[in-house]
């Protein structure tokens, strides 16, 4: 029998390489902590490292991590054989969620260390292929099997609905929006030129983070000529931050806030890196994605409000800057204070959906019958 496993062999490993990397990083900002407490105020550099027997002690604390992290990965390699066995094995939700908001909150790390939690990018087709393609890219640390959210799927509804071949893409959602977006242009040329029917429509629904990446792929499809950019007919935001998101703001923030004088920053800039041990996917989330709406293309943007009622964006300020509790309306509705910048979303391509949290838009039914009435 089938059997699901929320972890495999070469999960262990993974993560090992991983503690030991946190461990190395941990020791040299306790050390470089330790060297601005012991050092005299004076100008020029600041020291990172200790000296004489202090430093000694460190380094080796460095050379045993790294001998026991070396060991342990090794160790791991030899047993990975034994310990996988030989029945076949699916990943369970538990881990495919856990290892989708690792790739989220430290993925261009893993990326960067070839560490095999790294999630490669992937189309996966559901369903007949047909002459209406929706490929649907999710949010920050979530991965394409979490569009089924209560019993519905926004793909096979408009499938049903519309008669639309959901094409669902997983992606590494840590690495910048940007090389996202390139490498998801690359993959929808493969995915176009080996349809088994040609594509009369070709849409692209993105989820928060998801309908940035969507629109860097196809500047970046059309910036290099790629044919499948010419075919969007057309694309779909649902609570996408197009001008960035408070909390990650609020994140910057606080690394601002610890070097903000000379003498607060000698002693709390280590600590500032705590504050910085995130994504470049999340740090791209502090200003959005300055690029146009592409044209030639119905685009489409969907916002939601905790508030029961749509605000009036004019006058009620709480429910404008909170939105759906991680983006606000107007950042959600790509509307920005300078119109230069404003991306235009057409009024009735437009849609505002209250009393509807940031996830609740993945299930919200005036959600998915707006979506089937856009892309009848």
């Amino acid at each position: 029998m089938t059997t699901r496993r929320h972890w495999h062999a070469a999960d262990l490993r993974a993560a090992a390489r991983l503690a030991s990397e946190g461990t190395a990083g941990l020791v040299d900002l306790v050390e470089a902590v330790h060297a601005r407490i012991v050092s005299l105020p004076a100008p020029g550099a600041i020291p990172e490292r200790t000296r004489g027997i202090t430093g000694f002690v460190y380094q080796a604390v460095r050379g045993v991590t790294r001998g026991v992290g070396g060991s342990v990965d090794k160790l791991l390699g030899w047993l990975a054989p034994v310990v996988a066995g030989t029945a076949p094995t699916l990943p369970s939700p538990e881990r495919e969620a856990v290892v989708a908001a690792l790739n989220g909150v430290l993925g261009d790390h893993l990326a960067a260390t070839a560490n095999p939690l790294a999630t490669p990018m992937a189309l996966r087709p559901a369903g007949t292929p047909g002459s209406r393609v929706l490929v649907l890219l999710h949010g920050l640390c979530m991965h394409d099997g979490q569009w089924q959210r209560n019993g519905h799927d926004h793909g096979a509804w408009l499938a049903q609905q519309a008669g639309w071949t959901p094409v669902y893409l997983r992606y590494n959602s840590g690495l910048p929006i940007l090389e996202n977006g390139r490498l998801l242009a690359t993959q929808l040329d493969d995915l176009a030129r080996t349809w088994p029917q040609p594509i009369e429509r070709l849409a692209l629904l993105g989820h928060s983070m998801g309908g940035l990446v969507a629109r860097s792929a196809i500047h970046s499809a059309r910036h290099d000529g790629l044919a499948w950019g010419a075919q969007v007919t057309d694309l779909v935001c649902l609570g996408s931050p197009h001008w960035g998101a408070p909390l990650e703001r609020a994140g910057h923030g606080v690394d601002r806030l610890l070097q903000a004088t000379p003498l607060l920053s000698r002693y709390s800039a280590p600590f500032a890196r705590l504050g910085q041990l995130r994504s470049a996917g999340i740090t791209d989330l502090r200003h959005g994605l300055d690029l146009p709406l592409p044209g030639g293309v119905r685009c489409h943007a969907v916002a939601a409000s905790l508030g029961r009622s749509s605000p009036d964006l004019k006058q009620h300020l709480p429910a404008r800057l909170l939105g759906d509790g991680l983006v606000p309306v107007r950042s959600a509705l790509g509307q920005h204070r300078d119109p230069a910048h404003d991306l235009g979303f057409a009024p009735e391509r437009c849609l505002l959906v209250p009393g509807t949290s940031h996830l609740d838009l993945l299930d919200s039914r005036p959600v998915a019958q707006q979506l089937a009435r856009w892309l009848a």
